[in-house]
């Protein structure tokens, strides 16, 4: 799932999809990688010295060193750039368009680029939008400052859980994608208490992803969870130069959101 706000069950698995997240609970454990020593320390272990934020740490953020122009190499975020997925979910396909606009918004006093996230159902119709918030640090971190949702009913707005605004109401902005993934690296995606409490560790930086887009090596994989949800974990796995490909739902629920198309900037 793009959003890991997005929990509902999905239908059983594919054989492929099976295949998929044996592969990558081999590469969790530490079997058959490179990187298996780092992937197997904790994460409090190995993020020792990080400046990364975490939990519900506060940061001083300046603006300053803050950008809209973000190339961190495992997700580009030029404006026009457009990626479509493919997402099973409760039963249901889901098609998933992500398109980075030429819009900003200032965030916690940060000028931030905005990306439309458009959850479509088999209709058509828009089940969930969503305007995310990103900023690149001058070290070359991809930064979340929240998110503006809306869930849709029959073609109409009902609800708008799991927005907020990093400053606000005690809300921190954290980090999406750091600029030296390393196996063992652990951080905050977003913090706002009781409503967003994601946190990724990477795994690795040498995996591979086969999806309707492509074929993908030197994919970096993280593992994604979220502290108001302890059962639930998810695997995503990024290309260099694309951007998100595979994202893999593996406990407290199952389903996968593949890449189909992706158009640069």
């Amino acid at each position: 799932m793009t959003k890991t706000q997005r929990r509902a069950a999905p239908r059983p698995r594919t054989a492929h999809a099976i295949a998929i997240c044996s592969a990558l609970a081999l590469a969790a454990a530490g079997c058959g990688s490179d990187d298996d020593e780092a992937a197997n320390a904790s994460p409090s272990t190995a993020n020792t010295g990080s400046d990364l934020p975490q939990g519900s740490d506060h940061v001083e953020i300046d603006p300053a060193e803050f950008t809209t122009e973000i190339d961190n190499p495992y997700w580009p975020m030029t404006p026009g750039s457009r990626w479509v997925y493919e997402e099973v979910e409760d039963g249901e396909e889901l098609r998933v368009e992500v398109t980075v606009t030429e819009k900003t918004k200032v965030v916690d006093g940060v000028e931030t680029r905005v990306v439309r996230d458009v959850v479509s159902d088999e209709n058509g119709e828009p089940v969930e939008v969503t305007d995310d918030w990103y900023a690149q640090d001058s070290d070359g971190n991809i930064w979340y400052f929240g998110e503006d949702t809306a869930e849709y009913k029959n073609g109409e707005p009902v609800n708008q859980h799991g927005s907020f605004e990093a400053g606000v109401d005690g809300a921190e902005a954290g980090v999406i994608l750091p600029a030296d993934p390393k196996p063992g690296l652990s951080y905050r995606e977003e913090y706002y208490a009781g409503e967003a409490e994601d946190a990724a560790t990477v795994l690795s930086t040498s995996e591979q992803a086969e999806v309707p887009a492509g074929h993908y090596t030197d994919a970096l994989m993280t593992s994604n969870v979220n502290p108001l949800e302890p059962k639930v974990q998810e695997y995503k796995l990024y290309a260099e130069g694309v951007g998100p490909v595979l994202v893999l739902l593996t406990s407290g629920a199952v389903g996968t959101e593949q890449l189909v198309s992706f158009e640069s900037g």
